[in-house]
């Protein structure tokens, strides 16, 4: 049997290449936002729950679907922010509450609702 052609070995080294740079890609990436989320100051502010959402994906064949849920925070400032948020605290969490949001950069903390008498 003879040497692979010299395409084969290119083509097989360039997809080598990139499968390696987006699992790289990929890791530093999360790396860089969870230290910017750690050097990021604790955050408490006052603010209305304008949307919530989720996101579903894979769940074919055999794979089982993935969900992430997210809110959407509007401040006094009328800024906004979506964090993601895990599904115990998303079903607690109704679109027109307000009350006090804790976050650290992108990272949910907590939300106190304030009651209304």
């Amino acid at each position: 049997m003879g040497e692979l052609p010299l395409f084969f070995k290119l083509f097989m080294g360039t997809v080598f290449i990139l499968v390696v740079g987006g699992f790289l890609h990929v890791i530093v990436r999360g790396l860089w936002v969870w230290s910017k989320n750690n050097a990021s100051d604790l955050v408490t502010t006052v603010a209305t729950v304008r949307d919530k959402r989720i996101h579903v994906w894979g769940g074919s064949g055999e794979s089982s679907a993935n969900t992430e849920h997210y809110v959407t925070f509007e401040m006094d400032d009328q800024s906004r922010i979506e964090l993601p948020v895990r599904e115990d605290k998303y079903g607690l969490i109704v679109v027109g509450d307000r009350g006090e949001l804790t976050h650290q950069g992108t990272r949910f903390k907590e939300f106190h609702r304030s009651i209304q008498s």
